[in-house]
């Protein structure tokens, strides 16, 4: 982390980033290849560190997909000016999900984040985003959650989601929102 903070003096240490860096250290060995990698990752991720536009577009973008996908749930979150900004969410992509998932989980969430960056869309943690709302919409809108019991329920959560069920909820609004701009077309 020394290294990396010295190397990028601009950014500086951010809290969360040994969040990001555990797993890494974990599956590689070889700190100089672990140092590479996080790199690699923050090159994306410090768009969304506080002083830069990157988690405002995420949040913004993250909105508009639950429009979209599920215009009940949205009612509901926007019914309240708490969830304008859906900061219940700002955990997941400052640190990539990384306090949402177990170890075995987030190593498979990120390679699919990764491989589906270089084969159709950078933007598919938006999708795993909204699989995580959306898989529990039946709960958010059965106890009327507001935003603190949001936080709270996505906080007793972590690590215990199902990873197999929201890639597979992520892949389908993937699909689902292809779809509808092809219709459009």
């Amino acid at each position: 982390m020394v290294t990396y903070v010295r190397r990028n003096l601009d950014d500086g240490y951010i809290q969360g980033m040994c969040d990001i860096l555990a797993p890494l250290l974990v599956i590689f060995e070889d700190e100089a290849l672990a140092l590479e990698c996080f790199t690699m990752l923050m090159s994306r991720l410090r768009e969304n560190f506080p002083q830069r536009s990157g988690m405002d577009h995420c949040l913004m973008n993250l909105r508009s997909l639950i429009q979209v996908v599920d215009p009940q749930i949205f009612s509901m979150l926007t019914s309240t000016s708490d969830f304008t900004h859906l900061y219940f969410s700002y955990r997941w992509f400052l640190l990539d999900f990384k306090r949402e998932l177990s170890y075995d989980s987030i190593f498979r969430v990120w390679e699919t984040i990764w491989a589906a960056a270089r084969t159709f869309s950078p933007h598919f943690s938006l999708f795993f985003a909204l699989a995580m709302v959306t898989n529990y919409r039946d709960v958010i809108i059965g106890n009327n959650m507001d935003f603190t019991d949001m936080i709270k329920f996505f906080n007793e959560m972590a690590e215990r989601h199902d990873c197999n069920r929201l890639l597979a909820a992520a892949r389908a609004h993937v699909k689902c929102l292809q779809n509808l701009v092809q219709h459009l077309r």
